[in-house]
């Protein structure tokens, strides 16, 4: 980490968490960030969904919603970046304040309600990335405006805006801000879903667009049989991936007992147990033909590991970068890459999915 990002890391933890946030992304914006030294270790490198990933840690969705510092991330290391989730038409989300940092916990709880600046401002965005012949594997996550009177349509149309400048699409049905969202999981809403938002690719790439990959963000707070609707519908639809999981509205003891009231999802190391508990279960139900993505409580290289031997492919960290800072992207995959090691792991692959059943069987302590 540079001493510069060194510095501002307990300024930025005294601000308030979105000025906080702000004041991130324009240093980023502006190049006032570390850069990845060399390359990533082999063993790190993953072929998955069409692509060839660095490492297997990416920056999930919330962080960038607007895709304003995707190159910066890259270039601090991560291995793939998640803009989003974006929404057709602009919308400032829902009143503040909504974002409450937990720091004895390592968490954080959200209700911010999808606040970005709509499909045309971040396309326009990402468009601008493409002169400039910036590599780097960078997925849009999609949504639906608030207000929208057809859910299912605003996600096709995220698909027409960003068919030629996204890497993969992510469908977020899973935020627990934005009333009725989390319905559309649910069986016919969701085989509807998938099958209008396969249509919309199907559609783009007949007009010349690449024929990207389209994966689903799921929540945590499911029951047993909704886990298995939906992996029955990823698989029927079929979806390229899944991402496991969106954060969540249950409160497992926390030491901030002052905020764990507040209303809306709970991210950070919290989250991390029932997270990796359907990490597995979803492995469980895909018998291993999708790839996952592992999200919630990605803290450290041990996280990480945990999360692909319970079945992730690919990881993705966000509330453990606000408590440890940009170096912890470094540290991640280097302790990774030290702990397959030990193991006798040359690959990631070989890696995924060999501890599923001890979180199988597991009690969830969570519910």
């Amino acid at each position: 980490m540079t001493p510069l990002f060194s510095l501002a890391r307990p300024l930025l933890l005294a601000l308030e968490p979105e000025r906080a946030h702000a004041l991130t992304i324009r240093a980023l914006a502006a190049g006032l960030h570390p850069r990845q030294g060399g390359g990533d270790p082999g063993s790190l490198k993953v072929s998955v969904l069409g692509l060839d990933f660095p490492n297997p840690l990416g920056m999930a969705a919330g962080f960038d919603k607007n895709g304003e510092v995707c190159d910066a991330l890259l270039s601090i290391g991560f291995g793939f970046v998640e803009a989003g989730t974006v929404t057709p038409l602009p919308q400032g989300g829902n009143p503040r304040p909504r974002l409450f940092r937990l720091p004895q916990d390592g968490a954080i709880i959200n209700r911010l309600g999808f606040n970005n600046e709509g499909h045309g401002a971040v396309a326009a965005r990402l468009a601008a990335r493409r002169p400039r012949s910036r590599p780097g594997i960078v997925g849009v996550n999609i949504g639906a405006n608030k207000d929208a009177a057809d859910r299912t349509a605003d996600y096709a149309a995220g698909i027409h805006a960003f068919a030629s400048l996204a890497s993969y699409f992510t469908l977020n049905v899973s935020s627990p801000n934005t009333p009725g969202l989390r319905d559309l999981q649910a069986r016919d809403a969701l085989s509807g879903l998938l099958a209008r938002v396969l249509s919309a690719r199907d559609e783009a790439a007949a007009m010349g667009a690449p024929r990207r990959p389209v994966l689903l963000k799921i929540a945590p707070d499911l029951d047993a049989d909704a886990l298995k609707d939906i992996a029955d519908c990823a698989l029927e639809a079929p979806v390229d991936g899944l991402i496991v999981t969106n954060t969540t509205i249950s409160r497992p003891p926390l030491k901030e007992r002052a905020l764990a009231g507040e209303a809306g999802g709970l991210s950070g190391r919290p989250l991390f147990p029932l997270a990796t508990r359907r990490l597995a279960q979803m492995y469980r139900h895909t018998g291993g033909a999708l790839p996952l993505i592992g999200v919630g409580g990605v803290d450290s290289g041990a996280a990480a590991y945990a999360k692909i031997r319970a079945g992730a492919t690919l990881v993705q960290a966000y509330t453990g970068l606000v408590y440890g800072g940009v170096g912890l992207v470094g540290e991640i995959k280097r302790d990774l890459a030290a702990l397959m090691a030990r193991d006798g792991f040359a690959t990631i692959e070989a890696a995924v999915g060999t501890d599923s059943k001890r979180w199988l069987d597991q009690e969830d302590g969570n519910r």
